[in-house]
């Protein structure tokens, strides 16, 4: 059987996705999956073993200049591996129109979410088969129920298994005593402030852990300058795709993260890792997998709760004794 998976975005939503690959693996003896996804993830779902090929879109980018990207030849080419194979079922686990819009350029059933549980109800007009999953589950949770109801199987009763971190270890054998701290997120109002940061990363010294700093656009490599700049175990790293955060991950010893989609990659490698929240849930969103950590501001959320006093109510001690407490032994 083979299956074509329709899920572009965001890093947190395309790593929330893959549990439910492990599951229908291992229910439907040879299904394979090809898998659309922005191109800026496309590195992702080629980790997984049941994913047969990838095939990157750029409608993040195509969007700027519509009229001349979408009569173009990445498009055009785009179409073209989209109409390649026969697929035995399409699954749009993004429920959104952009999604189904995609998934509809494929001659073969549609499967997604019905109007009462996608993110746009509009959306299951265009899908042949409408599923209804709770919009109160978590999202790894509601992703792995939307593929057994698509598939016909029984969601398995244990925690969800990316199973990504096997095909990705490859020799590596032990961590490097080491934390990663991802700072950057895509909403200001998710941030954790600078301070914070520098405390956590004293406390971190102190320890006898260095603190590696990552960045994906100016502004953050500027942030994690002056985090560093004071603190003597800090380190700006150089810039990294998604393979190389993957690595180092793969060496960390922990990680402290807001809520960003590299704290949900994190999760997936099964890296320690605190998790700040503020404005968004855990219960919907929160980090999933092993060793995770949630903190929840106590500040709590409402049309009149200020997202700045939400993150700064988060005590860095409190996140240092979180961290401390799944760290590996004996570092």
């Amino acid at each position: 059987m083979r299956v074509l998976l329709v899920k572009m975005s965001s890093l947190g939503d395309v790593v929330h996705t893959l549990p439910a690959l492990t599951d229908a693996a291992a229910a439907v003896p040879g299904i394979h999956f090809d898998w659309v996804v922005e191109e800026a993830f496309a590195e992702i779902p080629a980790w997984h073993s049941a994913v047969d090929k990838v095939i990157p879109i750029a409608l993040r980018r195509w969007r700027k200049r519509p009229l001349r990207d979408f009569s173009g030849p990445e498009w055009r080419e785009c179409r073209s591996q989209l109409r390649r194979n026969h697929y035995d079922a399409v699954i749009d686990a993004q429920g959104l129109l952009k999604s189904a819009f995609v998934a509809r350029l494929v001659k073969a059933p549609i499967y997604g979410l019905d109007k009462h549980s996608a993110r746009e109800p509009l959306a299951s007009a265009i899908y042949q088969h409408k599923l209804a999953v709770p919009a109160d589950m978590h999202a790894v949770e509601r992703t792995r129920l939307l593929f057994a109801k698509a598939l016909r199987y029984e969601v398995p009763a244990e925690k969800g298994d990316y199973g990504v971190r096997d095909n990705l270890v490859g020799g590596k054998s032990s961590r490097s005593k080491g934390l990663l701290f991802f700072h950057g997120t895509a909403r200001d109002e998710k941030l954790w402030p600078e301070s914070h940061w520098i405390e956590l990363a004293d406390k971190a010294h102190e320890q006898g852990y260095p603190v590696w700093l990552p960045w994906g656009n100016e502004e953050e490599k500027a942030r994690a300058g002056r985090i560093a700049s004071q603190c003597q175990s800090a380190k700006v790293l150089p810039k990294l795709n998604l393979v190389g955060v993957a690595g180092l991950l793969l060496e960390a010893d922990g990680a402290v993260a807001v809520d960003t989609g590299l704290g949900h990659l994190a999760a997936a490698l099964d890296v320690p890792s605190v998790s700040l929240y503020g404005p968004t849930s855990t219960q919907l969103i929160g980090a999933y997998g092993r060793n995770q950590v949630h903190i929840q501001s106590e500040v709590g959320v409402s049309d009149t709760a200020d997202p700045v006093a939400m993150m700064s109510a988060i005590d860095p001690q409190q996140a240092w004794s979180e961290l401390q407490s799944i760290l590996p032994a004996g570092h």
